[in-house]
């Protein structure tokens, strides 16, 4: 039986089903998304009862033995799924799931969901039995790269495309967590009135959720329009927005504006490097008014603000995060 990963599922599950599902992964939304996808399947195919087992420390291995072997000659099908959290089952799971293969049948079907597996892990026995006898779909993170792509594809598959302006801002926005693009997404489906979504749509979507007004703040302080900046900065904490949250989008900022001047003075231009066009001039502007040792200098004040969240009485978080906002604005105190 194959390796595929979540793409090649649904053509994967049309050919047959499998006695036997591994889903590895990290990225618990197309963890989730994969499960959801062979229950469903199992179900049309007369699956219709469910043992879950949890193979926390300590578990007892000869529940998944128990389960497999408890169907009476009426019964219906089941499904056996099985989370596994640490990734690893033991001398005595290894036992188990080598045993469980060597007896799978039409009439049940194991779920074994588990963290990523490494390379001696992929290689062991109980592995290798499973494999043998079912289909093991390894889950990959997205990384910055992939991400306006995955975002692309998941807008066509609920019925939406979007500008590639519009793609960037949101791939920008939810920092590589899919389930919040995923909601973002949904959301989409709601306020967009045409199937293509612009930029101004997708800016004014994301930013009516209050974890993304600490962008409006960036920019601000990009645009050297300190007053404005002040007056989010200062609306974010009347609604609640946590100070890490701020100090990690103006760090992240920082560290952002120091590897860019570093690619602008080796000669590359702006628009390779700032992919969404009406964040380039406040990039380039922000580039020329703020010189490396600034922005190093800003870190170290981050750091500080960092500490004081932390519990350190060296300054008040909120007023570190001032300090931090009028001078990435320009007006430099540090």
């Amino acid at each position: 039986m194959p390796r595929i990963n979540p793409r090649q599922l649904a053509q994967n599950l049309r050919q047959g089903l499998a006695p036997i599902y591994v889903v590895t992964g990290d990225e618990p939304l197309l963890v989730q998304e994969c499960c959801d996808s062979i229950r469903e399947a199992a179900r049309n195919q007369g699956f219709n009862e469910r043992d879950l087992l949890h193979g926390e420390h300590n578990f007892d291995w000869g529940q998944l033995l128990s389960a497999a072997g408890s169907l009476s000659l009426f019964a219906d099908k089941k499904i056996i799924e099985l989370r596994l959290p640490g990734g690893k089952p033991g001398d005595k799971g290894s036992k188990a799931l080598q045993e469980f293969a060597s007896m799978a049948n039409e009439e049940t079907l194991l779920l074994l969901v588990l963290p990523r597996l490494d390379r001696s892990q992929l290689n062991s026995k109980w592995v290798k039995a499973l494999e043998a006898k079912g289909v093991l779909i390894q889950i990959w993170p997205v990384d910055a790269s992939e991400m306006p792509r995955w975002i692309h594809q998941r807008l066509r598959a609920n019925g939406l495309d979007a500008e590639p302006e519009a793609i960037q801002i949101l791939a920008e926005r939810v920092e590589g967590n899919l389930l919040a693009a995923s909601q973002e997404i949904e959301k989409l489906k709601l306020l967009a009135n045409d199937s293509v979504i612009t930029a101004d749509t997708m800016n004014n979507a994301v930013a009516s959720s209050a974890r993304y007004d600490v962008f409006g703040l960036i920019d601000k302080a990009l645009a050297a329009d300190a007053a404005g900046a002040v007056r989010t900065l200062q609306g974010l904490r009347a609604e609640g927005v946590e100070a890490p949250v701020v100090l990690w989008a103006i760090a992240r900022e920082i560290r952002t504006l120091l590897e860019t001047q570093q690619k602008l003075d080796q000669g590359q231009p702006i628009n390779r490097l700032v992919r969404i066009q009406k964040r380039q001039p406040l990039v380039q502007a922000a580039c020329q008014r703020l010189r490396p040792r600034h922005l190093q200098n800003f870190l170290l004040r981050a750091r500080a603000v960092d500490n004081a969240i932390k519990g350190g009485k060296e300054m008040d978080p909120w007023a570190g995060l001032l300090e931090l906002t009028l001078n990435l604005s320009g007006k430099r105190s540090i």
